[in-house]
């Protein structure tokens, strides 16, 4: 359900002067008809605007409104169309007139989000800073966010598309291994000698120490996932040969 809509404009303005058309604005017009569901309030701006401009109103309830579209979602190329469309329709002094106001409420500039912050954006915990202290160890770029360095210590990694780490294996005189928890993108795992298994969010995978593995991004995602180190005795990672693209452009 959207956010309800509040205004109080009309109260603070002629509240005393005509309490009437003040509860005609604010509760009537803004608190029933800007709340009726059967459209969305993003087209309810952009009708507003629309008749508005049709009026000739350029005054500051024209630039309220215009305000109130960008807040909805009504992006700077969308405006410019409606606007350019309604000026065939009403006159071009108008879209002119509408214009200068638009430039003004769209004017700042917004740096194009990158394909690490759309990613971010998808999933819950950080991607954290790059993995300088294991890129040898990499073909790609991967990151690395500690998420609790006590108790049970663990780590989200996150790989860019296509990136992936050596074969390796978890060693350990008892205990250790490891155990994967996907929670975001799409990537695979693969034990030595075995078909490489897809891993989606709510993946799990249980790597007994001894296992020579691999695991990392698909070709065509980002891919993160939980590590979580389990408690052995004399525990070590042994870092071996990069995963070769012949191999990896077999996978999906």
């Amino acid at each position: 359900m959207s956010e309800k809509i509040v205004q109080t404009a009309g109260r603070e303005s002629l509240g005393d002067f005509s309490p009437m058309f003040a509860h005609l604005n604010d509760d009537v017009l803004f608190g029933e008809v800007w709340n009726e569901e059967a459209i969305s309030v993003k087209t309810k701006c952009m009708i507003t605007v629309v008749s508005l401009m049709a009026s000739g109103i350029t005054d500051s309830s024209l630039i309220y409104h215009l305000q109130n579209a960008k807040k909805h979602g009504i992006t700077k190329e969308e405006i410019a169309a409606i606007i350019t469309h309604a000026a065939m329709y009403v006159g071009w002094p108008k879209g002119w007139a509408v214009f200068r106001l638009a430039k003004e409420v769209w004017n700042e500039q917004v740096e194009e989000i990158s394909e690490k912050d759309k990613y971010q954006n998808t999933i819950f915990f950080p991607i954290g800073e790059p993995n300088d202290g294991f890129a040898q160890y990499f073909s790609g770029q991967s990151y690395l966010a500690p998420l609790s360095t006590e108790q049970v210590i663990f780590f989200n990694v996150t790989f860019e598309p296509r990136c992936r780490n050596n074969w390796h294996i978890h060693r350990a005189k008892s205990g250790g291994g490891q155990i994967l928890i996907c929670v975001g993108g799409r990537g695979y795992y693969q034990e030595w000698g075995k078909e490489a298994v897809e891993m989606i969010p709510g993946s799990i995978i249980n790597i007994p120490a001894g296992v020579k593995h691999w695991h990392g991004a698909a070709a065509d995602s980002w891919f993160s996932h939980i590590a979580i180190e389990v408690s052995g005795e004399e525990t070590s990672n042994e870092w071996c040969e990069p995963v070769s693209d012949e191999d990896y452009a077999k996978l999906k």
